[in-house]
């Protein structure tokens, strides 16, 4: 079959410039939407509802369903980016929080667990909730490269930022797939095949890695998707006793070097929720200063979410579910109530999660 050979045209595919000239990315919160998401948490805490309990129904924001289709319209069709500013950080302790955060998702998607605890909100901090992060420790102060979350959309909340305001990141992996093609178009192939990517906290009777390959680019109806994380990939490889070739790591080289070269640099302030779509968005951050006083630690908050049509996929078990499901991970709040993450994710003869 010959290898899809044609650059992205669409809003997908954009530039640091192009997300400063055009901010329509950016959504607020009016007087209305914070008394609608006010009176939602208060029928919610009266319901006695826990957050991986609240469903759409149960969280009613009349006022705010413009801007949250605007903005799934923006994740899905547009840029893969949106943020939406002036939420009510500092006025509700964290068990409200996680409520008002989680009932407003229920709005845009379906979330999903992403860490050996089945959590559904991952906590990313060095402070003392990080307990709650599961074995993946995050939140420490170091840069964090550009990189893709495994569900199909990466939700950030920040509760609290650090006291030196670092900066965040994110860079358009189409706009990297156009350069690969306009510059090395032989890179293709290589990427279309894919890789097998590492597993964590797998069940005894799951692989420690994908004995799969997941594309790192693949086209369905014309829609290219991005499934590309080094990290990861690396990881697989090692357990399964392999290396990336030279080739190989001269691909990865140049996947990094366009990112950051195209990258979109903005500060993400307390009560700002940004939300990316993995397919065709890299996110990351700029270091911060450490601190011992817990008052001031960085604080943020992570839902990953599966959103509803979000686009075709060649093969959805591996392209979409397969670097997601195993273990506790990508499991839904209904699952966890039903006790379905307790036996391992249903797979096909290929090993691939099912898809249902």
């Amino acid at each position: 079959m010959t290898p899809w050979m044609e650059p992205i045209t669409d809003a997908s595919a954009w530039t640091a410039e192009d997300l400063k000239r055009d901010e329509s990315w950016k959504f607020t919160l009016t007087d209305d939407h914070r008394s609608d998401l006010d009176k939602a948490l208060k029928q919610v805490n009266q319901s006695e509802l826990q957050f991986g309990e609240i469903k759409r129904e149960d969280f009613s924001l009349p006022s705010l369903q413009e801007t949250l289709q605007n903005m799934l319209n923006e994740i899905r069709n547009g840029r893969g980016f949106a943020m939406l500013s002036g939420f009510p950080s500092g006025d509700y302790d964290f068990p409200d929080l996680e409520k008002l955060y989680w009932g407003l998702c229920t709005h845009l998607g379906i979330g999903v667990t992403q860490n050996s605890e089945a959590g559904l909100i991952h906590y990313i901090t060095a402070g003392q909730l990080s307990p709650q992060n599961g074995a993946r420790i995050l939140g420490n102060p170091r840069p964090s490269a550009l990189h893709v979350d495994l569900s199909d959309c990466a939700s950030l909340f920040c509760v609290r930022q650090a006291a030196d305001n670092p900066l965040s990141t994110i860079a358009s992996s189409m706009t990297v797939y156009n350069e690969i093609l306009r510059q090395h178009p032989e890179y293709l192939p290589r990427l279309y095949e894919g890789f097998i990517w590492n597993r964590i906290e797998t069940y005894p009777n799951e692989t420690p890695f994908s004995n799969f390959k997941v594309p790192a680019f693949s086209v369905a109806n014309g829609v290219v998707t991005c499934r590309f994380h080094p990290g990861w990939i690396r990881g697989g490889l090692k357990k399964a006793e392999q290396e990336l070739t030279d080739e190989e790591n001269e691909i990865f080289d140049f996947i990094a070097e366009t990112a950051i070269a195209n990258r979109f640099a903005y500060p993400l302030n307390n009560g700002d929720i940004i939300f990316c779509n993995n397919y065709t968005v890299f996110h990351g951050k700029e270091g911060h200063a450490e601190t011992d006083d817990e008052s001031q630690k960085r604080v943020l908050l992570r839902i990953w979410l599966d959103l509803p049509n979000v686009r075709p996929f060649t093969d959805e078990g591996k392209v979409r579910y397969g670097v997601v499901r195993h273990g506790k991970m990508g499991w839904t709040a209904d699952d966890l109530l039903a006790g379905n993450h307790l036996t391992p994710h249903r797979r096909r003869e290929d090993s691939a999660p099912e898809v249902f």
